[in-house]
């Protein structure tokens, strides 16, 4: 906890431990020191934090195989250099994802259970028992009286010496074999020399042998590091391990192999059965997976960090077993990744909860602008994330062709930007953000009941991500009206309630129908005797909460943290238009871009704009009043390097045909007089004009980007007589000239910067470099979107600046 007094000084210079972290792709391995070292000083200069290492695909020859002693060097080298700049230096321990590699043979690799069902006749039946495919596992058989499908009940089938027995019977009858079979998936996007079967994470033994092949290397040539790191869980098809048996029988209390075809077979009682089998392969996870990264980690003195979501199907409170719980995903009024993580992370104790941020930015690579990453970032910080993690920064030779590499699937986020020059700037305010949404405590009234035992169950038969069944069977609308009456909200499960006291839940929202086990049932009744109200009919759920401390605004959303002595707010505008919001008392608006403060009664938030709010008994003073004193409208020119050409605004790159794969930097210059005067003076480029969701049809839905076409095409570095007055990238648009301005004639230089997009479309050297790597490697990626990347392009100076004057 901490005073408001506390805050508000660290506010303008928050401890760098706060700053954003960049994913740093690392492709091949085909590194060098200098390589290295450019890059890392780049990262601090634009005032990232660090980065987090990922070892992926090739995109050239390989000059240092993942895990030779070259690639051990040289990870030792990058964590040095960072550590000398005062960088946090992360490692995935592992290659692409989720974890395995070359170590991984069939008894330590990922399985799932495969089912062969046969009709067959009166007749007694022998049959061999015959492995289809390296590493299958005959696991029981099972007959039961009628055909296709209509038995209700089975019965095992005898085995001896590799043979199913199977008797006569006396009708026609089915037979189930079940197979334990490795799912045969291998590492994805794996970096040459990682390749091989992904491991069984329901496994102490395959995990410890994880550790000694990969991690335990990794490691030591890394220290120190911030955290070791797991991606997102992708076992797809994980449902079985050897040990199961054996396990279900000491969790579960019964025997699973006489009923194991009730996975398979709708009997009396398979839906008991489903969820405890669910709930044993949660559990194994936990304890032979989480449980293990964590005590290793520990033992080295390093947090383990983990997207714990996916399949197998972590829990939310999986994450109780990790140091620092991370999620990815926006969509703040819904139940994006990110809540499932600051969720537990609440719940748990977790002062701090990451994000991976930007994954899907404004596809394809280069097209993301630092409004987009803005807009991003605040609904990740309004879903309860305070740490970015960038998806990221691709290792690229400075000396390479043309724009270098780039990820498959994601934003290119480095200095190869030419906007990079509001790089600084923007890093600095999601600083700020990150830093004073860790102070306090977070309030959050509302907790949203997870049904995991219906999600385990609607699964069906089919290896299932929890995560995701669960957020089909919590209906939409049930975040979205928490969150728009401006309140907030935690996921809890039936692990979490020990933790939360009944006492302390005003409201909790259990979905219609849901299977509550006896102790959330239990626990559920405390919440209401505790004066609670436990929200079933979702038509009441509006009525039953509590009244917000903020009044509602349409697309903004709030975060509330509770500081020793004051509330604390961040606010965020989500929509491209602007917003007012107005308060019954005073309140200190807080700027995370320049980190000035005001006291106010109402405010508008610009697009995508967002501020901190704290109540204050100070006096607000007068509104500023704008003035027009004109439209800069005279004669311009544009400069492209040496080249110098008059030119009319709006002037937009894109119509000159030899302008349309050119990314980089302009320079327009005229001369404006400007009045005597002690108001301040502002340069106004006006607010930008809304665009439809559908503009770029082409782009995921996942894909964020900001719904607004910019007055300037992307950037803008503002002089008035040779000094720098301010960087613009986002909604209002306006610099303050004033301590440059002088009566009479001034010079008047805008910068604009656009993306590296242009330069993309017409980069043949990436499409030749992916496809010598699928020749030589075989193919591990596919670059995402790159036919796209001229579409819906606007670059230059593409309004008439103004110039106001403010009382």
């Amino acid at each position: 906890m901490a005073t408001v007094d506390d805050v508000r000084r660290q506010f303008r210079n928050p401890p760098p431990e706060a700053r954003p972290m960049m994913r740093w792709w690392w492709f091949g391995p085909s590194v060098d020191r200098d390589e290295i070292d450019r890059e890392l000083n780049a990262m601090a200069a634009a005032g990232l934090g660090g980065a987090e290492v990922s070892f992926v695909y090739p995109m050239a020859p390989v000059t240092a195989p993942f895990g030779s002693p070259e690639f051990l060097e040289l990870v030792g080298h990058a964590s040095r250099t960072a550590q000398a700049l005062g960088l946090r230096f992360d490692v995935t321990l592992g290659s692409g994802w989720s974890y395995g590699g070359p170590h991984v043979g069939t008894a330590h690799a990922a399985r799932q259970l495969h089912w062969d069902r046969r009709e067959i006749g009166e007749a007694a039946y022998d049959v061999p028992i015959a492995p289809a495919w390296p590493g299958d596992e005959f696991v029981a058989a099972y007959v039961g009286d009628g055909s296709a499908g209509a038995p209700s009940s089975y019965v095992e089938v005898p085995v001896s010496d590799g043979t199913i027995h199977v008797p006569a019977g006396g009708q026609p009858r089915e037979v189930l074999i079940a197979t334990s079979r490795v799912t045969g998936q291998n590492v994805k996007r794996a970096a040459a020399g990682a390749e091989g079967h992904t491991l069984d994470h329901y496994s102490a033994a395959a995990a410890r042998e994880h550790i000694r092949a990969v991690a335990e290397p990794l490691l030591k040539a890394a220290m120190p590091v911030g955290s070791v790191f797991c991606d997102s869980l992708e076992v797809y098809g994980a449902d079985w391990t050897p040990a199961i048996f054996s396990e279900f029988l000491e969790r579960r209390g019964y025997d699973l192999r006489p009923r194991l075809y009730e996975l398979l077979v709708d009997a009396g009682g398979a839906r008991e059965l489903r969820i405890d089998f669910g709930r044993t392969l949660s559990e194994l996870y936990e304890d032979n997976f989480l449980k293990v990264f964590q005590r290793w980690a520990a033992e080295h003195g390093v947090p383990f960090r983990i997207q714990s979501y996916g399949e197998p199907p972590a829990t939310m409170s999986s994450y109780r077993f990790a140091d620092i719980s991370e999620g990815e995903g926006w969509a703040w009024r819904g139940i994006p990744e990110t809540r499932w993580a600051s969720s537990a992370a609440n719940i748990y104790g977790q002062s701090v909860v990451s994000a991976e941020v930007w994954t899907w930015v404004h596809s394809p690579s280069f097209r993301a602008t630092p409004l987009d990453l803005q807009g991003e970032a605040h609904e990740h910080f309004l879903s309860g994330v305070n740490h970015l993690i960038g998806h990221g920064w691709p290792y690229s030779p400075s000396d390479g062709p043309r724009l270098g590499w780039i990820f498959y699937a994601a934003g290119a986020l480095d200095d190869r930007n030419p906007w990079w020059p509001a790089a600084t700037a923007l890093f600095g305010s999601l600083q700020r953000l990150s830093w004073v949404l860790r102070q306090g405590t977070p309030v959050r009234p509302v907790k949203i009941y997870i049904p995991a035992s219906d999600a385990y169950v609607a699964g069906g038969t089919e290896p299932r991500n929890l995560y995701r069944v669960v957020r089909r069977l919590i209906p939409e609308a049930v975040p979205r009206t928490i969150r728009d009456a401006g309140l907030d909200f935690d996921l809890i499960d039936d692990d979490a309630i020990t933790t939360v006291d009944p006492a302390d839940v005003p409201v909790i929202v259990v979905p219609s129908g849901t299977t509550l086990p006896t102790r959330t049932r239990a626990w559920l009744d405390a919440v209401t005797a505790a004066g609670g109200t436990v929200v079933t009919d979702l038509s009441t759920l509006a009525d039953s909460l509590p009244p917000a401390p903020l009044t509602p605004v349409e697309d903004v959303g709030v975060v509330h943290r509770r500081l020793d002595d004051a509330d604390l707010y961040f606010v965020a505008n989500t929509a491209a238009e602007p917003r007012t919001l107005t308060f019954p008392t005073a309140m200190e608006r807080w700027n995370p871009l320049s980190a000035e403060s005001q006291t106010i009664h109402s405010t508008t938030l610009h697009p995508y704009e967002s501020a901190v709010l704290v109540a204050t008994t100070d006096v607000p003073g007068a509104e500023p009043s704008s003035y027009l004193v004109c439209a800069v409208e005279g004669d311009w020119t544009v400069a492209f390097g040496k080249e110098v050409a008059a030119v009319r605004l709006p002037h937009r790159w894109e119509d000159d045909p030899a302008r349309t794969t050119y990314s980089g930097s302009a320079t327009y210059r005229t001369e404006v007089d400007l009045p005597a005067t002690t108001d301040r003076l502002l340069l106004d480029l006006g607010p930008g004009t809304p665009a439809p969701p559908d503009a770029e049809p082409y782009v995921p839905g996942n894909s964020y980007r900001a719904l607004i076409t910019p007055p300037v095409g992307v950037a803008a570095d503002i002089y008035l007589n040779d000094v720098h007055c301010g960087t613009l990238w986002a909604p209002p648009y306006q610099v303050d000239l004033t301590a440059a301005a002088r009566p009479g004639a001034n010079d008047l230089r805008i910068v604009v910067h656009n993306t590296a997009a242009n330069a993309l479309s017409a980069d043949q050297h990436l499409l030749d470099a992916a496809a010598e790597s699928a020749v030589t490697y075989g193919r591990r990626f596919d670059l995402q979107h790159v036919e796209h990347a001229t579409e819906y392009l606007n670059s230059g100076l593409l309004a008439v600046p103004r110039i106001l004057r403010q009382a």
